[in-house]
């Protein structure tokens, strides 16, 4: 069983709930099965671990495996290729664990200490742009001991360090296929998730089958399951429809669910799903522009937003106002934003603005992606637009971008503003605070605060009970609001349409919003 000398606590819950009854069924997954067609509008980047920290974890998540998992919809760790896991010192700095017995890749090689050590290394030393080497940044050095002991030692304390060893971030890797000093460039991919990589067309599909070589937590209840990537959500539900996607998963927009909502009998056959999840979106002001440099321009563009306009007439309240980057179901969220800036206030913007000398029109360039949340995300930049304008006081131009361009322009540090969307890496209000500040984080827009970064988030990683590190959180909150580098637009939900022959939807998602294909079966009738 897991062991941990210090227990996390406090976790949050994803809940989901069916908004459309479905009749008495069996559950299938014999061998003769067809494979289960997913749809989704979040297509992978890259298919190394060591390069993605974004959307492609929806697929890292089941083709690859992770020493722990968040089991159903419970946000504390458990043992996946690990036997079991814990701190050995009392003060959360040396992490032990110990694999299972007789582990293998996909491709037949063993999975062993050094296995693990080699892919947690590669990922430190390659340090890809969009990769995920700073959720790893805690680790000092790595040990084994044996075949089946892998011992990490921490810089610092960290409590959440199990929580991350449950993400992709931590995916375990073939030494002999990926390389220690580069991403791999095949799309033959070797890993010990419940399913390999049959097939991989690059924005089109991936078409896995069951791993017979996995020895971990999952159990698997199909065969295989073929994953559609579509560039926008018309399409996508369209194929739905016609019976040639079994589900979608991310890219409704407000208006195809309101349609499933309330054209029941139009639809008979497909039920939606509604998951209480934590996804969130947020602006990001980049202080190198000069046109964003000056607090007062951010501070104003806070002050005037009006977020239960934005979910009103984009989103049609299926997401909820956002006035933190903390969002509400995660221990330690406070309204920071609303208790420092009130409702929306021209007033109080322009005098902001004019107390920091500036009294004419601000310029200012929005940037977005054009394909990576949904065609809704186009309407919610010109509601900005819309809301900024009707101010007075700003004059904005709105920019679109594909995602993989977007993502250079970021890393390049290209756009004084833009737009993103964060679904967490686990359920902890560190991982919607400490990934965006820092020399280097997630953004590729530098965010230096010595009380951030050197005193409230290491003090906070100290507290194995959760709860107790609110405290740090409720002030690293209060620096965030009044800083406005990072502005919350708002909260959102989940969700998933589902063909009425599809079992298993409502535990298909973990409490990071993804996907665990496994849970997914054909139903058989009464």
């Amino acid at each position: 069983m897991f062991s941990q000398d210090k227990p996390l606590k406090g976790a949050a819950v994803v809940v989901t709930a069916s908004l459309l009854a479905g009749c008495g069924s069996l559950v299938g997954g014999g061998e003769d099965e067809d494979a289960i067609v997913v749809g989704t509008t979040s297509t992978p980047s890259v298919l190394d671990p060591a390069g993605a920290w974004d959307g492609s974890w929806e697929l890292f998540r089941n083709v690859y495996q992770t020493l722990l998992h968040f089991p159903n919809s419970s946000g504390t760790p458990e043992p996946d290729a690990a036997q079991n896991c814990g701190f050995t010192d009392t003060v959360s700095s040396v992490y032990r664990c110990v694999l299972k017995k007789d582990l293998k890749f996909s491709g037949g090689s063993p999975l062993d200490a050094e296995a693990v050590k080699h892919s947690f290394e590669r990922t430190l030393a390659i340090k890809a742009d969009s990769g995920p080497a700073q959720l790893l940044q805690s680790i000092d050095r790595i040990e084994t001991s044996g075949k089946r002991t892998v011992i990490f030692h921490l810089k610092r304390p960290d409590a959440t360090f199990p929580l991350v060893l449950a993400t992709p971030a931590a995916s375990l890797v073939d030494p002999a296929v990926y390389p220690a000093d580069q991403l791999l460039k095949s799309k033959k991919i070797s890993g010990s998730g419940p399913y390999r990589l049959e097939d991989y067309q690059d924005g089109e599909s991936a078409e896995l089958v069951r791993n017979e070589n996995y020895n971990g937590a999952a159990e698997v209840k199909n065969q295989a399951v073929t994953v559609r990537y579509f560039k926008d959500s018309e399409r996508m539900v369209d194929e739905l429809k016609k019976g040639n996607v079994d589900l979608t998963y991310r890219g409704l927009t407000p208006e195809q669910i309101t349609d499933f909502e309330r054209n029941r009998t139009d639809y008979p056959d497909i039920k939606l799903n509604e998951v209480y999840g934590t996804e969130i979106r947020y602006l990001v002001f980049n202080p190198e522009h000069e046109a964003v440099a000056d607090p007062a321009v951010r501070r104003a563009v806070a002050q005037v937003i009006d977020r239960k306009a934005l979910v009103r007439n984009v989103y049609r309240r299926t997401s909820a106002p956002l006035y933190s980057m903390v969002p509400g179901g995660i221990t330690g969220h406070t309204s920071a934003f609303y208790e420092k800036y009130g409702e929306p206030s021209v007033e109080k913007a322009k005098t902001t603005l004019a107390r920091a000398g500036i009294t004419g029109k601000v310029r200012l360039t929005l940037w977005y992606t054009t394909d990576r949340y949904g065609a809704s995300t186009a309407r919610e930049f010109a509601e900005i637009k819309r809301q900024l304008e009707a101010s007075g006081l700003f004059e904005i131009t709105l920019e679109g971008r594909e995602w993989r361009e977007f993502q250079k322009g970021i890393a390049n540090g290209d756009y004084p503003v833009f737009g993103r969307g964060w679904f967490p890496d686990f359920p902890d209000a560190d991982n919607y605070i400490s990934p965006f500040v820092g020399k280097e984080n997630a953004l590729g827009t530098p965010y230096e605060d010595s009380v951030l970064t050197g005193t409230l988030l290491p003090r906070a990683r100290k507290e194995s009970d959760r709860g107790a590190a609110s405290t740090a959180f409720t002030r690293a909150q209060e620096i965030l609001a009044e800083d406005a580098r990072l502005v919350p637009l708002w909260q959102g939900k989940l969700y998933i349409a589902a063909h009425d022959d599809v079992a298993g939807v409502e535990w298909s998602i973990d409490s990071s919003t993804i996907m665990r294909l496994w849970e997914l079966s054909r139903k058989e009738s009464w």
